[in-house]
């Protein structure tokens, strides 16, 4: 018998009870990968350890394709239509990083739980946890690990897979540890930019002085907050960080400013780009320096829309199990997605705090809820729920 939405809805208190009864699943997956380091660019470890848990779980087609992602299939009893099921794998911090992650009776602590040890977590336990709960889906699901995410990774795991992928994915899941709530459904604009900036052979001291290059910097820094930012649609031009000097004595003969732009504005990131270009232009010949600005990392504005289907189906399950959704714009993975015209969320595991520090925590008692909206959201596009009309 076909499942009804207001069906999908009733079972969603039945599921959270079943997954708080294989916890210990979960909970161990996510202390494992919370203790492997995975910075960009070095998630080889995570990709072994996440492969070794879809051999487990009795995964097909397990592989890990050129771009470094971790990629499985869990077949689905029909097997017509295919659902992506994804989690990044890097974190933002280093190897050298204490990766110890504490088990609390109410919480994990530990560098990158929330980002993204828990999401991975998610991800590698799944088909155990449908197994367990006795739900079988029509759709197969394509279960990913994907990497060079974050930063200057610019999503490249991610945009390889859509690029090569021969499969029709009929709608994606990414999956982050936090926070509970979260709903994206639309693609911010973005620049990540690098400034840097480097004195020549033959800089004139005569002419220019001799301050150094944070003197530089800093008229960089000043001309750059003099742009105007609009307030709506909210527009951000963030400086994220300085580089430069050896000592107190020495003036700095090179250094770099690492600064980032967003806007849900179509076409702002662009304008402000524009500025930014100019006022190194100019800084470059008033200082005398070389300098140069490089973007790291790009985002072009997108959205499937408040009252798509798949974000009406999330939002009905977040207000069935009382969850307050937070709706945001995306940096992240999601842009692919839109950008290859795949209906997509991300959408946050479980409440926590302390973001990015190597203290982070992650409360256990929400996951068993932030994994009940990826379980009822399945159903709802396994059931067709989800689907645009043609």
């Amino acid at each position: 018998m076909n499942k009804t939405m207001d069906s999908i809805l009733d079972s969603l208190p039945a599921i959270t009870e079943g997954i708080q009864n294989i916890r210990e699943i979960l909970l161990a997956n996510a202390v494992m990968f919370g203790e492997i380091p995975g910075p960009t660019g070095q998630e080889g470890a995570r990709v072994r350890f996440m492969k070794d848990r879809f051999h487990e779980c009795g995964c097909q087609s397990i592989c890990e394709d050129e771009a470094g992602n971790a990629i499985a299939m869990l077949p689905g009893k029909k097997g017509n239509r295919t659902i992506l099921v994804s989690a990044h794998l890097d974190t933002p911090f280093f190897g050298a990083v204490d990766h110890t992650v504490t088990v609390h009776t109410d919480r994990l602590e530990g560098p990158g739980i929330l980002d993204n040890s828990i999401g991975l977590a998610a991800v590698a336990s799944l088909p155990i946890i449908l197994e367990k709960l006795g739900i079988e889906l029509d759709d197969n699901l394509i279960l990913m690990a994907s990497a060079k995410s974050l930063g200057e990774g610019n999503i490249a795991g991610m945009r390889f897979f859509l690029e090569n992928n021969k499969v029709p994915i009929r709608a994606g899941i990414l999956v982050e540890g936090g926070t509970l709530g979260r709903l994206s459904y639309a693609s911010l604009g973005m620049l990540r930019g690098n400034i840097t900036c480097r004195m020549p052979e033959d800089y004139n001291y005569m002419r220019h002085g001799s301050a150094g290059a944070i003197p530089v910097l800093n008229t960089i820094i000043r001309r750059l907050l003099e742009i105007p930012i609009p307030q709506e649609p909210p527009t951000h031009l963030i400086m994220g960080q300085v580089k430069a000097g050896t000592s107190y004595n020495t003036a700095a003969t090179s250094g770099a400013l690492h600064f980032e732009v967003r806007s849900e504005q179509a076409g702002m990131v662009d304008a402000i780009e524009k500025q930014v270009k100019n006022i190194v232009g100019e800084v470059a010949f008033s200082s005398g320096f070389q300098l140069e600005l490089i973007a790291a990392a790009r985002r072009m504005n997108g959205s499937i829309g408040y009252n798509h289907p798949l974000v009406e189906s999330m939002r009905a399950i977040m207000e069935r199990l009382a969850v307050r959704p937070s709706i945001s714009p995306s940096t992240g993975e999601l842009a692919a997605l839109i950008h290859n015209h795949i209906p997509g969320i991300t959408i946050g595991l479980t409440r926590g705090s302390k973001r990015h520090e190597l203290n982070e925590t992650a409360d256990i008692e929400s996951m068993w809820t932030g994994l009940t909206n990826i379980i009822g959201l399945l159903q709802a596009i396994d059931g067709g729920f989800c689907d645009e009309e043609s």
